[in-house]
């Protein structure tokens, strides 16, 4: 399988944009921290401001973006989306007020949120229905790999050349994002879909039909459900995890970074193995992964109220765990989202996907910190773990009853490539 997806230059192409412009995501984020929060003195609600600006649109419009990124061709919605965020970021590295900030945040928001429904949909086209666990896995790697290198990167160009640099180099990484999207090869086959024709449906009537496969399928429902709930409880913790590392009285002041590039190393970790082991059942492995963050959380609240020694390793351990866990949640539901979803409904079906989870990392601080507060940071991560374990075994109790309502797609559609959006 592995032999194919190398072969395949199309995907190649397509990861490769998709690395450049991940690695540029960090360069821009650590950037205008660093320039709001430091240079500027922005209020911490001011700096969450940053942060919400990116992640609304997401959730606000994905829905109906997903519905952009079927109706036309994803190829050139990928590149246009990409040459506007280049010139977004260029008004970002002469911006002189936060207002000037926020409306080029807002509108990067809003072209990520049609950019990554659009991506979704030209993978489900150029890659064949065997490859696609193993495709899903690699884009996965890419996404957890740059999380790692992204803000170290970020961290040494900010302080070797300046933020404005580092708006300027970003700005060229999605240049490049185009340029090498433009060398993207129409689909592997091809199919006529109706409601892509010139005078077929109507932007709602598309709209609608997506929402109507979406309420059909009982798998996908209760998945986006379970991954949804499962992400607004991580979110209750992750958010806070800062907060109980304080807890700790001989904790070293790097230990948070070390934390959070174990957890970038464990989802990497879970592609890497994913890549190759591809005959697994997702819905097994999802809620193993609910579990095993669940675990992750308990252990770490518990320890830290132990208050035990040597934190720099175990902290980073659980980390790696609780990172690869959610490998295991994230990358088996989205590669049998891509393999039961019809090609020309994967922008729609993946905009209401990323707007569910999404909203869930919007909610999810917000809850967490008010739950923290009254009640506690340890015994918020207790509860928030205790919850976690609690949903992975109620979803593998009911596991069978939702797999009988998965969808069985033909060959015609889910292993169809290619449309007039091609």
């Amino acid at each position: 399988m592995m032999g194919g997806l190398l072969k395949n230059k199309g995907f190649i192409t397509l990861m490769l944009a998709q690395l450049i412009s991940s690695i540029g995501d960090w360069l821009s984020v650590v950037a205008i921290i660093t320039m709001v929060g430091l240079k500027w003195e922005a209020s911490p609600m001011e700096v969450s401001f940053i942060i919400l600006c990116l992640a609304v649109p997401m959730a606000l419009l994905g829905p109906f973006t997903g519905t952009v990124a079927d109706r036309f061709n994803r190829k050139t919605i990928m590149v246009l989306s990409d040459v506007v965020r280049a010139g977004l970021i260029l008004i970002l590295a002469f911006a002189d007020s936060l207002w000037i900030v926020y409306i080029c945040l807002f509108m990067v928001g809003m072209l990520s949120a049609v950019f990554v429904p659009a991506k979704n949909g030209k993978l489900k086209e150029l890659i064949e229905q065997e490859n696609m666990k193993s495709a899903m896995s690699i884009t996965s790697m890419i996404d957890s790999g740059t999380k790692v290198l992204g803000p170290l990167l970020s961290g040494l160009l900010v302080s070797a050349f300046g933020t404005k640099m580092v708006f300027f180099i970003d700005s060229g990484t999605f240049v490049i994002s185009a340029i090498l999207l433009l060398a993207l090869p129409k689909a592997v086959a091809s199919i006529s879909i109706d409601s892509d024709e010139p005078g077929g449906a109507s932007f709602k009537e598309d709209f609608l039909e997506g929402i109507r496969f979406i309420r059909g399928n009982r798998f996908l429902i209760v998945g986006i459900t379970v991954l949804g709930i499962s992400l607004l409880i991580l979110q209750l913790s992750d958010s806070q995890i800062i907060v109980l590392l304080r807890e700790l009285s001989n904790a070293s002041p790097d230990l948070f970074g070390y934390i959070v590039t174990a957890s970038g190393l464990g989802m990497f970790f879970t592609g890497l193995l994913l890549v190759k082991k591809t005959d697994y059942n997702a819905l097994i492995l999802m809620f193993i992964g609910v579990c095993g963050i669940g675990i992750s959380f308990s252990m770490m609240a518990v320890l830290t109220r132990m208050d035990l020694a040597l934190p720099v390793l175990w902290g980073p351990a659980l980390g790696l765990v609780a990172g690869f866990a959610v490998g295991l949640v994230f990358i088996p539901f989205q590669a049998a989202v891509q393999m039961d979803t019809p090609v020309h409904m994967t922008g729609r079906v993946f905009g209401v996907l990323n707007s569910v989870t999404t909203t869930a990392t919007i909610i999810g601080p917000l809850a967490g910190g008010l739950l923290a507060t009254i009640l506690g940071v340890i015994p918020t991560f207790v509860i928030t773990g205790s919850l976690l374990v609690a949903v992975s075994i109620v979803g593998l109790i009911f596991k069978s009853k939702i797999e009988r309502g998965r969808v069985n797609v033909s060959e015609g559609q889910s292993g169809a490539h290619g449309t007039a959006s091609s």
